[in-house]
């Protein structure tokens, strides 16, 4: 059976510096119609920053939608047809002023799939070397270097509670095990 939804009509509603919004009506696989709120992003990046001492570098800074600070990855939004490893590169320097001389991709994932085309790819990096950097006006961010398990304490007692940074710290911790690290 095809599942497929097809876009018949778009409405945009609202054009931002970071997000857009579009009302879509689509036929449904029955043949009826129905309307879908979409949230538009360009996509996004985040890292696991792994000193070679086994430490991760995280970062606390305030998530108004969420309420207040959260503990996180360095994670950052792509500009407009940016490569997302230069992504990581900048994103790092301007987060945590460390240059990573090796980045590998974990993997990627949609944030709200239901109503957002965000997709976030998460990286590990290493080889970090300092790097003086200047972040972004708005964003103040206080930096947290903890070892990986202690990382994953505050994911069991949901101190890390944002997807991309447990998705992320999760994987690194696989790895680790896995001694493919």
């Amino acid at each position: 059976m095809d599942i497929t939804e097809t876009v018949l009509s778009t409405k945009r509603v609202y054009e931002g510096k970071v997000i857009n919004l579009r009302v879509d009506t689509v036929r449904l696989p029955n043949g009826r119609e129905a309307t879908r709120e979409v949230v538009e992003h360009n996509g996004a990046m985040a890292a696991v920053p792994l000193l070679d001492d086994g430490r991760v570098v995280l970062v606390r800074q305030n998530r108004l939608p969420a309420g207040g600070p959260l503990l996180e990855i360095p994670a950052g939004s792509l500009n407009r047809d940016e490569n997302v490893e230069d992504c990581v590169r900048r994103e790092l320097i301007e987060e945590i002023q460390l240059s990573p001389g090796r980045i590998h991709k974990l993997f990627s994932m949609f944030v709200a799939p239901g109503y957002s085309s965000e997709q976030i790819h998460v990286y590990l990096a290493q080889d970090l070397t300092p790097t003086p950097g200047v972040g972004d006006d708005d964003e103040f961010i206080i930096q947290e270097v903890i070892t990986l398990d202690e990382a994953l304490a505050k994911i069991d007692s949901g101190e890390i509670r944002d997807a991309k940074s447990i998705a992320g710290l999760l994987c690194v911790s696989r790895l680790r095990s896995a001694s493919a690290l």
